[in-house]
């Protein structure tokens, strides 16, 4: 399996969480890991470049950092200019049946995304998410979140290192189901 990591941090040099994964990314073989920020310091896309690179992956990693409940704006934008018709969607399904896994990192305490406490958890946040990939007709694989990334201890920033590791080398991870509310 062919996987791409996209990294979306829009601060990245002073990133703590995000940087250590993207870094752990990096070392895997069978996993090209990009800073999309890095490469698109003016939010020009090259689409056709970004194409390729999705062409020859079999499995999308978006990684960033979620605030104020949403995506970083670069994403937005790569978004937008990415899945376009006649290539995601219309009368070609390029994406079809890849896989698609948000890593999302939250500094806040899982406990202040529950439903009685938020009103929403952060997989209902990321749900634009999941409609994409439904409408892009891609798998849309369990999301890595990280809560409380602004007070994680050295221990378990290991830990959560780990695990990304393992994710990101996992052939087999679940699909997320669709929830109708």
């Amino acid at each position: 399996m062919k996987t791409q990591v996209l990294m979306f941090h829009h601060d990245f040099q002073h990133s703590k969480v995000n940087k250590i994964l993207f870094e752990q990314a990096q070392l895997l073989k069978n996993v090209k890991a990009r800073n999309i920020y890095a490469e698109y310091t003016n939010f020009k896309i090259n689409v056709e470049q970004e194409h390729r690179y999705l062409d020859r992956s079999d499995r999308i990693v978006l990684q960033f950092p979620m605030t104020w409940y949403s995506c970083p704006a670069l994403l937005k934008q790569w978004e937008d200019s990415v899945f376009t018709a006649g290539y995601a969607f219309g009368n070609v399904h390029k994406l079809k049946n890849k896989e698609l896994l948000i890593a999302v990192t939250v500094g806040a305490h899982e406990e202040n995304y529950l439903h009685q406490n938020n009103h929403y958890t952060v997989k209902d946040l990321l749900q634009p998410f999941q409609a994409l990939a439904q409408y892009l007709q891609m798998r849309y694989l369990q999301p890595f979140i990280v809560c409380g990334a602004s007070h994680l201890t050295d221990k378990q920033l290991q830990d959560k290192q780990f695990e990304y590791k393992r994710v990101l080398l996992n052939n087999e991870i679940k699909e997320e189901p669709i929830i109708f509310s």
